[in-house]
């Protein structure tokens, strides 16, 4: 397996989120736990742009793919 292209702070960058450390658990400690039915990019706090960026990541098993997974599985905890 291949390490990641991208870390996570970068995910949280591309979003246009703050990306340091501290934003980062504030986020997912404010987000979670996203329930088991909803698909994170159906999340509702995503912007249209955020929620696309997310799919397509996911959809075409883009490099952010993993990063987007653990992300995913961060807010699901």
């Amino acid at each position: 397996m291949e390490p990641p292209v991208h870390r996570f702070a970068e995910l949280f960058r591309q979003l246009g989120l703050p990306d340091d450390a501290a934003s980062i658990e504030a986020f997912v400690q404010t987000h979670a736990p996203l329930p088991a039915g909803v698909a994170l990019a159906d999340a509702p706090w995503w912007t249209p742009a955020q929620a696309r960026f997310l799919r397509e990541a996911v959809g075409e098993d883009a490099d952010w793919a993993e990063l987007v997974d653990q992300l995913d599985a961060a807010l699901r905890r």
